[in-house]
């Protein structure tokens, strides 16, 4: 009841009179579950990211929203996702992130599964000696599959399975980088850090939308590329976020810079662009790397956020990524006190999901507009299915 009590009509009127969500998304249990169904599940979720299975049988198991998953790549170097579940007995098949050199076998009672999902083994089930049974219909008992899609080298997923297609779904924000469909390749282990911050999900969208924080949390940052050097993106419905027209690249000590991506249009020479794609990836790409950030909930109160830096080329300099690196966790590392606060602000009674500001706030305003449309359609499907 809790959840359903959430006024969200607050949140979808026009900016100059709308109220951000209430404190309840962000400290209510309750609520946090209604948006894990109407908001992460049905929607195409970032869970991790291609790179985590670069070989052939690589295998990594996974949680996102108390789902056991498991991250593989199979025998034809496609990246898949199933839950991590035997179906014989509902046993945990993969404990610790390893390499599958034959098949995925259960530890309980052995049961096999190939890299593709089917069940190949099945061991005395029909009694001792005996590995086939009349009931145990292998070909309709393989891995239950997670539906995902993979884009600039993060996985997707849909646990619903009940959104558009991925490219539809994603059709704006695919246009919008088309210059940068193209290849890129991770940084390697220095070019990937984990950072866990003690607030909602949500909040760590909202702080990434918006530039209006600049000058008084990333001052270093702001030297160069200033308040009035950023522009807007705005995709209603899709994704939010900011660019800026004065992007500086990182010199080494001899001058050299990164490599850039190929054939890209002049605005890039100096322009870079971030934006969160709904609901829960967080984007960056600039004219000589890129990178993406994954925030994983993990409960109401807390996120864990997975950063990947990548570049044109595979082979680019060493200390310079490891630069790099440390200069965006440095950035990153900035905001944790934001978000964190902003997560303790939401425990006072009185405060009744804050205002935007009509010249500022644009990006974050329709991140919340977003989500609430979300529960929206959700809290409708509910109604329409109880009646």
């Amino acid at each position: 009841m809790t959840a359903m009590l959430t006024d969200i009509e607050q949140v979808r009127r026009a900016i100059d009179s709308a109220n951000g969500l209430s404190n309840a998304h962000y400290i209510d249990p309750a609520v946090h579950d209604e948006e894990r169904h109407a908001v992460l599940n049905a929607n195409w979720a970032g869970l991790a990211v291609a790179s985590d299975v670069p070989e052939i049988g690589d295998a990594v198991p996974l949680e996102f929203l108390g789902q056991p998953l498991l991250l593989i790549r199979d025998k034809a170097q496609q990246v898949r996702v199933f839950f991590n579940t035997c179906r014989h007995r509902g046993m945990i098949l993969v404990e610790k992130p390893g390499k599958i050199e034959g098949a995925i076998r259960c530890p309980y009672h052995s049961w096999c599964y190939s890299t593709d999902g089917r069940l190949v083994s099945t061991p005395h089930v029909g009694g001792p000696g005996h590995n086939t049974h009349e009931g145990i219909d292998r070909a309709t008992l393989g891995l239950i599959e997670v539906r995902s899609h993979v884009w600039r080298d993060v996985v997707f997923i849909n646990l619903s399975g009940t959104a558009a297609p991925f490219e539809e779904a994603m059709a704006d924000a695919i246009e919008r980088w088309a210059e940068f469909d193209q290849p890129m390749y991770h940084g390697g282990p220095e070019s990937a850090f984990t950072l866990t911050v003690n607030c909602n999900w949500k909040l760590a969208v909202e702080n990434y939308c918006e530039s209006y924080h600049l000058p008084w949390v990333h001052p270093g940052l702001n030297s160069y590329s200033r308040l009035e050097d950023h522009y807007h993106i705005e995709a209603k419905g899709h994704y939010s976020g900011q660019g800026t027209l004065v992007y500086r690249q990182l010199k080494g000590d001899q001058g050299q810079v990164f490599p850039d991506f190929k054939g890209l249009s002049d605005k890039w020479n100096e322009a870079a662009e971030y934006i969160a794609l709904y609901p829960n990836v967080l984007f960056g790409v600039h004219r000589d790397h890129a990178y993406a950030i994954i925030l994983v909930p993990e409960g109401h109160n807390k996120t864990t956020e997975y950063v990947h830096l990548y570049y044109p080329t595979p082979n680019t300099d060493q200390t310079m990524r490891d630069t790099n690196a440390e200069l965006w966790k440095g950035v990153f590392v900035e905001d944790v006190f934001v978000v964190e606060g902003m997560q303790k602000g939401r425990h006072a009674q009185g405060f009744d999901g804050g205002r935007f500001s009509p010249a500022m706030d644009g990006p974050t305003h329709l991140f919340h507009d977003w989500v609430a449309s979300q529960i929206a359609d959700h809290r409708d499907n509910q109604a329409r299915a109880a009646e």
